[in-house]
């Protein structure tokens, strides 16, 4: 048990189970839980196949996952889709809430309709093909998959009667936002570190509905400023 300077400002327990005990850990877990606390569990590697039914995943009112973890991305995000309930949550989606919200404030500055889209990635990545299901979901349009050298995603292109409204971030943590009739414009879009994404994640504690509709690739078509 860590106190004082080592924890920060609180006390951190550190466990290693090992033999039988591995496979009962909520049982280890339980008693260090305080009544009505928020629970949040992370796995960062593997994870169960059914998040909300692990033992530890049960305890927990948001169960956070990465894709990026695992060895097979695509076919572990159509398992979650299956198995998705409230509460859950992956770190591919949330590797993508500054792009959610610069497309969203690209459309509500240039107020057009979407006829087309396309996101640019490399090859299987999971927050891209996340990514594409939310923009089809909430704009009613195929969105084309094109792969690109990467890192994760480097472009998203919405096309317009006006024009193409086009985020390029080839590499580095600049992006470049292009709308129909301006200048073209610098944003600042870093890939962010872990510590970041989980950081966001614990700042929240509902179901994330938007996650849902883009893992599971339902909805209506509606406007993209509900990131």
């Amino acid at each position: 048990v860590r106190v004082g300077s080592e924890a920060g400002t609180g006390e951190t327990v550190v466990l290693r189970t090992y033999g039988e005990v591995s496979d009962h850990a909520d049982s280890v877990v339980l008693p260090l839980l305080l009544p009505d606390a928020p629970v949040v569990v992370w796995w960062p590697v593997e994870a169960p196949d059914t998040p909300s039914k692990d033992p530890l995943g049960a305890l927990a009112q948001r169960r956070i996952t990465d894709l990026y973890a695992v060895e097979r991305p695509m076919e572990v995000l159509e398992a979650r889709g299956r198995t998705y309930a409230p509460g859950d949550t992956d770190l591919a989606w949330t590797r993508l809430t500054l792009w959610r919200s610069m497309l969203a404030a690209a459309l509500d500055q240039a107020r057009v309709a979407v006829t087309s889209a396309a996101v640019e990635a490399e090859a299987d990545n999971p927050s891209a093909e996340l990514l594409a299901r939310w923009l089809e979901a909430r704009l009613g349009v195929k969105v084309d998959r094109v792969v690109s050298p990467g890192p994760v995603v480097t472009a998203v292109r919405l096309g317009t009667a006006g024009g193409d409204i086009v985020i390029d971030r080839p590499e580095g943590p600049l992006a470049t936002l292009t709308l129909p009739g301006q200048p073209p414009r610098t944003l600042a879009l870093k890939v962010r570190a872990t510590s970041e994404l989980i950081a966001e994640e614990l700042r929240r504690l509902d179901a994330d509905e938007m996650y849902a509709i883009a893992l599971r690739g339902d909805g209506t078509k509606e406007s993209v400023s509900d990131v």
